[in-house]
Protein backbone atom coordinates (compact mmCIF):
# COMPACT_ATOMS: atom_id res chain seq x y z
CA UNK A 1 0.00 0.00 0.00
CA UNK A 2 1.39 3.20 -0.69
CA UNK A 3 0.36 7.08 0.44
CA UNK A 4 2.62 9.17 -2.01
CA UNK A 5 1.39 12.57 -2.13
CA UNK A 6 0.34 12.61 -5.93
CA UNK A 7 -3.29 13.38 -6.23
CA UNK A 8 -5.30 10.53 -7.69
CA UNK A 9 -8.17 11.61 -10.35
CA UNK A 10 -11.56 10.46 -9.40
CA UNK A 11 -11.73 7.42 -11.69
CA UNK A 12 -8.62 5.72 -9.07
CA UNK A 13 -10.80 6.59 -6.01
CA UNK A 14 -12.83 4.24 -4.34
CA UNK A 15 -16.13 5.61 -2.66
CA UNK A 16 -17.51 4.54 0.54
CA UNK A 17 -20.31 2.23 2.08
CA UNK A 18 -22.49 2.19 4.84
CA UNK A 19 -23.64 -1.52 5.49
CA UNK A 20 -27.02 -2.94 7.08
CA UNK A 21 -24.68 -5.98 8.46
CA UNK A 22 -27.51 -8.30 9.49
CA UNK A 23 -28.73 -9.96 13.13
CA UNK A 24 -25.10 -12.37 14.31
CA UNK A 25 -23.80 -14.85 12.47
CA UNK A 26 -26.40 -15.09 9.38
CA UNK A 27 -23.83 -16.32 6.58
CA UNK A 28 -23.20 -19.80 8.48
CA UNK A 29 -27.44 -19.68 8.89
CA UNK A 30 -28.58 -20.47 5.54
CA UNK A 31 -30.40 -23.34 6.84
CA UNK A 32 -32.26 -21.99 9.93
CA UNK A 33 -32.66 -18.76 7.93
CA UNK A 34 -33.92 -19.84 4.77
CA UNK A 35 -34.17 -16.73 2.08
CA UNK A 36 -34.37 -14.19 5.32
CA UNK A 37 -30.82 -13.37 3.83
CA UNK A 38 -30.83 -13.20 0.49
CA UNK A 39 -31.28 -9.90 -0.32
CA UNK A 40 -28.53 -8.52 1.67
CA UNK A 41 -26.46 -11.35 0.76
CA UNK A 42 -27.09 -10.98 -2.67
CA UNK A 43 -26.10 -6.60 -2.15
CA UNK A 44 -22.86 -7.19 -0.52
CA UNK A 45 -21.79 -9.70 -2.90
CA UNK A 46 -22.27 -7.19 -5.47
CA UNK A 47 -20.00 -4.82 -3.61
CA UNK A 48 -16.60 -5.95 -5.79
CA UNK A 49 -18.61 -5.57 -9.01
CA UNK A 50 -19.45 -2.10 -7.74
CA UNK A 51 -16.46 -1.31 -7.07
CA UNK A 52 -14.18 -2.75 -10.06
CA UNK A 53 -11.58 -3.64 -8.89
CA UNK A 54 -9.72 -5.42 -5.56
CA UNK A 55 -9.07 -3.00 -2.75
CA UNK A 56 -5.47 -3.16 -1.09
CA UNK A 57 -7.32 -3.48 2.05
CA UNK A 58 -10.71 -2.83 3.97
CA UNK A 59 -11.21 -0.44 6.89
CA UNK A 60 -14.04 -1.57 8.59
CA UNK A 61 -15.44 0.68 11.30
CA UNK A 62 -17.94 -1.57 12.93
CA UNK A 63 -20.87 -0.91 15.42
CA UNK A 64 -19.83 -3.68 17.73
CA UNK A 65 -17.20 -1.83 18.78
CA UNK A 66 -16.68 1.53 21.25
CA UNK A 67 -13.77 2.65 23.01
CA UNK A 68 -12.43 5.66 25.01
CA UNK A 69 -10.38 7.00 21.84
CA UNK A 70 -10.58 5.71 18.47
CA UNK A 71 -8.67 2.28 18.54
CA UNK A 72 -7.24 0.94 15.20
CA UNK A 73 -6.51 -2.88 15.40
CA UNK A 74 -3.08 -3.64 14.86
CA UNK A 75 -2.93 -7.19 14.77
CA UNK A 76 -1.50 -8.98 11.95
CA UNK A 77 -3.97 -11.85 12.44
CA UNK A 78 -6.88 -11.06 14.10
CA UNK A 79 -9.36 -14.04 16.25
CA UNK A 80 -12.86 -14.16 15.85
CA UNK A 81 -14.88 -12.21 18.27
CA UNK A 82 -18.06 -14.34 18.93
CA UNK A 83 -20.09 -11.20 20.28
CA UNK A 84 -24.01 -12.78 19.67
CA UNK A 85 -25.68 -15.25 22.06
CA UNK A 86 -28.62 -17.29 21.98
CA UNK A 87 -27.26 -18.87 17.68
CA UNK A 88 -26.39 -22.26 16.98
CA UNK A 89 -23.32 -24.41 18.66
CA UNK A 90 -21.51 -24.61 15.23
CA UNK A 91 -21.73 -20.36 14.89
CA UNK A 92 -19.19 -20.19 18.05
CA UNK A 93 -16.60 -21.95 15.79
CA UNK A 94 -17.24 -19.88 12.24
CA UNK A 95 -13.64 -18.71 10.74
CA UNK A 96 -13.17 -15.76 8.53
CA UNK A 97 -9.23 -15.88 8.73
CA UNK A 98 -8.74 -12.70 6.47
CA UNK A 99 -4.89 -11.63 6.82
CA UNK A 100 -4.81 -7.59 9.28
CA UNK A 101 -2.87 -5.25 8.18
CA UNK A 102 -0.58 -3.46 10.82
CA UNK A 103 0.68 -1.49 7.81
CA UNK A 104 -2.47 0.02 7.12
CA UNK A 105 -3.27 0.50 11.09
CA UNK A 106 -0.05 2.75 11.23
CA UNK A 107 -1.53 4.78 8.24
CA UNK A 108 -5.34 5.60 9.88
CA UNK A 109 -2.95 6.06 13.24
CA UNK A 110 -1.63 8.86 11.75
CA UNK A 111 -4.48 10.01 9.45
CA UNK A 112 -6.37 10.97 12.78
CA UNK A 113 -3.56 12.07 14.80
CA UNK A 114 -3.07 14.36 12.10
CA UNK A 115 -6.97 15.59 12.93
CA UNK A 116 -6.56 16.60 15.75
CA UNK A 117 -8.53 13.14 17.31
CA UNK A 118 -7.54 10.52 19.50
CA UNK A 119 -6.22 7.67 18.95
CA UNK A 120 -4.64 4.74 19.80
CA UNK A 121 -3.81 0.75 18.43
CA UNK A 122 -4.61 -2.11 20.09
CA UNK A 123 -2.28 -4.69 18.96
CA UNK A 124 -4.82 -7.62 20.26
CA UNK A 125 -8.19 -7.05 18.74
CA UNK A 126 -10.17 -9.26 16.84
CA UNK A 127 -12.83 -9.26 14.53
CA UNK A 128 -16.37 -8.73 15.69
CA UNK A 129 -19.49 -9.43 13.89
CA UNK A 130 -19.81 -6.26 12.63
CA UNK A 131 -16.46 -7.41 10.33
CA UNK A 132 -16.96 -10.93 9.73
CA UNK A 133 -20.93 -11.32 9.18
CA UNK A 134 -20.59 -8.89 5.56
CA UNK A 135 -17.14 -10.04 4.80
CA UNK A 136 -18.38 -13.22 4.45
CA UNK A 137 -20.54 -12.21 1.45
CA UNK A 138 -18.65 -9.49 0.32
CA UNK A 139 -15.42 -11.70 0.18
CA UNK A 140 -15.73 -15.12 0.65
CA UNK A 141 -12.47 -16.18 -0.27
CA UNK A 142 -11.08 -13.73 3.01
CA UNK A 143 -8.17 -13.02 1.10
CA UNK A 144 -8.43 -8.99 1.20
CA UNK A 145 -6.80 -7.72 4.41
CA UNK A 146 -9.32 -5.90 6.99
CA UNK A 147 -8.46 -3.54 9.60
CA UNK A 148 -11.27 -2.52 11.96
CA UNK A 149 -11.47 0.64 13.64
CA UNK A 150 -13.73 1.74 16.42
CA UNK A 151 -16.33 4.21 17.07
CA UNK A 152 -15.58 6.70 20.11
CA UNK A 153 -17.26 6.37 23.48
CA UNK A 154 -20.13 9.34 23.50
CA UNK A 155 -21.20 8.35 19.50
CA UNK A 156 -21.13 12.25 18.92
CA UNK A 157 -21.77 12.19 15.25
CA UNK A 158 -19.95 15.43 14.49
CA UNK A 159 -17.00 13.36 15.68
CA UNK A 160 -17.76 10.90 13.57
CA UNK A 161 -17.99 13.01 10.55
CA UNK A 162 -14.92 14.31 11.06
CA UNK A 163 -13.42 10.87 11.73
CA UNK A 164 -14.72 10.54 8.20
CA UNK A 165 -13.12 13.44 6.66
CA UNK A 166 -9.43 12.62 8.21
CA UNK A 167 -9.87 9.20 6.43
CA UNK A 168 -10.61 10.49 3.10
CA UNK A 169 -7.02 10.20 1.79
CA UNK A 170 -7.33 5.93 1.65
CA UNK A 171 -10.10 6.01 -0.82
CA UNK A 172 -6.73 7.23 -3.43
CA UNK A 173 -4.92 4.36 -1.96
CA UNK A 174 -6.92 1.68 -2.89
CA UNK A 175 -8.48 1.29 0.74
CA UNK A 176 -12.12 0.60 0.89
CA UNK A 177 -13.81 2.35 3.82
CA UNK A 178 -16.93 0.56 4.52
CA UNK A 179 -19.36 2.01 8.13
CA UNK A 180 -21.53 -1.32 9.32
CA UNK A 181 -24.15 -1.11 11.30
CA UNK A 182 -27.66 -1.20 10.61
CA UNK A 183 -30.02 1.27 9.31
CA UNK A 184 -32.75 0.12 11.80
CA UNK A 185 -31.90 -1.08 15.20
CA UNK A 186 -34.36 -1.76 17.75
CA UNK A 187 -34.00 -4.87 19.40
CA UNK A 188 -37.30 -4.73 21.26
CA UNK A 189 -39.12 -3.87 18.51
CA UNK A 190 -38.83 -5.86 15.35
CA UNK A 191 -40.99 -7.85 13.28
CA UNK A 192 -44.18 -6.77 11.08
CA UNK A 193 -45.46 -3.91 13.67
CA UNK A 194 -42.23 -2.10 13.02
CA UNK A 195 -42.72 -1.72 10.03
CA UNK A 196 -44.34 1.59 9.97
CA UNK A 197 -41.37 3.54 12.38
CA UNK A 198 -38.71 2.30 10.37
CA UNK A 199 -39.84 3.37 7.25
CA UNK A 200 -40.68 6.67 8.34
CA UNK A 201 -36.76 6.67 9.87
CA UNK A 202 -35.66 5.06 6.28
CA UNK A 203 -37.54 8.10 3.97
CA UNK A 204 -35.74 10.50 6.06
CA UNK A 205 -32.57 8.54 5.56
CA UNK A 206 -32.84 8.16 1.74
CA UNK A 207 -33.96 11.62 1.88
CA UNK A 208 -30.92 12.86 3.90
CA UNK A 209 -28.22 11.15 2.34
CA UNK A 210 -28.96 10.69 -1.40
CA UNK A 211 -31.62 13.27 -2.08
CA UNK A 212 -29.78 16.26 -0.24
CA UNK A 213 -26.82 18.25 -1.28
CA UNK A 214 -23.55 16.92 0.27
CA UNK A 215 -23.62 20.79 2.63
CA UNK A 216 -27.42 19.73 3.52
CA UNK A 217 -26.47 16.12 4.26
CA UNK A 218 -24.01 16.72 7.03
CA UNK A 219 -26.18 19.35 8.21
CA UNK A 220 -29.26 16.67 8.24
CA UNK A 221 -26.61 14.33 9.87
CA UNK A 222 -25.86 16.05 12.14
CA UNK A 223 -29.29 16.64 13.68
CA UNK A 224 -30.35 13.22 12.79
CA UNK A 225 -32.70 13.03 15.91
CA UNK A 226 -35.03 15.21 14.88
CA UNK A 227 -35.60 12.94 12.35
CA UNK A 228 -39.52 10.85 12.37
CA UNK A 229 -39.12 8.05 14.00
CA UNK A 230 -35.46 8.43 14.66
CA UNK A 231 -35.04 7.48 18.41
CA UNK A 232 -38.03 4.47 17.89
CA UNK A 233 -35.30 3.41 15.29
CA UNK A 234 -32.32 3.61 16.90
CA UNK A 235 -32.52 4.00 20.78
CA UNK A 236 -28.88 3.88 21.01
CA UNK A 237 -26.93 5.28 17.94
CA UNK A 238 -24.53 2.54 17.41
CA UNK A 239 -25.68 0.77 14.74
CA UNK A 240 -26.17 4.68 12.91
CA UNK A 241 -22.93 6.22 13.31
CA UNK A 242 -21.03 4.42 10.90
CA UNK A 243 -22.56 6.21 8.47
CA UNK A 244 -21.34 9.28 9.65
CA UNK A 245 -18.12 7.78 8.68
CA UNK A 246 -18.81 6.97 5.84
CA UNK A 247 -20.28 10.36 4.69
CA UNK A 248 -17.41 12.62 6.27
CA UNK A 249 -14.80 10.81 3.65
CA UNK A 250 -16.72 11.56 0.97
CA UNK A 251 -18.84 14.46 1.58
CA UNK A 252 -18.93 16.40 -1.22
CA UNK A 253 -19.95 13.58 -3.35
CA UNK A 254 -22.94 12.01 -4.24
CA UNK A 255 -24.83 9.26 -2.63
CA UNK A 256 -27.01 6.29 -3.45
CA UNK A 257 -28.99 3.32 -1.84
CA UNK A 258 -27.69 0.55 -3.02
CA UNK A 259 -29.63 -2.07 -0.84
CA UNK A 260 -32.94 -1.18 -0.01
CA UNK A 261 -35.96 -4.10 1.51
CA UNK A 262 -39.05 -3.41 3.06
CA UNK A 263 -40.10 -6.48 4.60
CA UNK A 264 -36.71 -7.88 6.14
CA UNK A 265 -36.79 -9.90 9.15
CA UNK A 266 -40.82 -10.01 8.58
CA UNK A 267 -41.47 -6.37 8.30
CA UNK A 268 -38.93 -3.97 8.69
CA UNK A 269 -37.39 -1.53 5.87
CA UNK A 270 -33.56 -0.93 5.63
CA UNK A 271 -31.14 0.05 3.29
CA UNK A 272 -27.48 0.36 2.45
CA UNK A 273 -25.63 3.48 0.81
CA UNK A 274 -22.61 4.11 -0.91
CA UNK A 275 -20.94 7.54 -1.25
CA UNK A 276 -18.47 9.08 -4.71
CA UNK A 277 -17.36 7.17 -7.37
Amino acid sequence: MTHDNTTANNASRLPTYFISHGGGPWPWMKKEMGPTYDQLAASLADMPRQIGRTPSAILMVSAHWEAPAFTVQGNPKPPMIYDYGGFPAHTYEVHYDSPGSPELAQRVQSLIAAAGLPVQIDPERGYDHGMFAPMAAMYPKADVPVVQLSLRRGLDPAEHLALGRALAPLRDENVLIVGSGLSYHNLRNFGPQAHGVSKAFDDWLDEAVVKSSAGERSAQLLDWDSAPAARMAHPREEHLIPLMVAVGAAEAEAGERVYHEDAFMGGLVVSSFRFGA
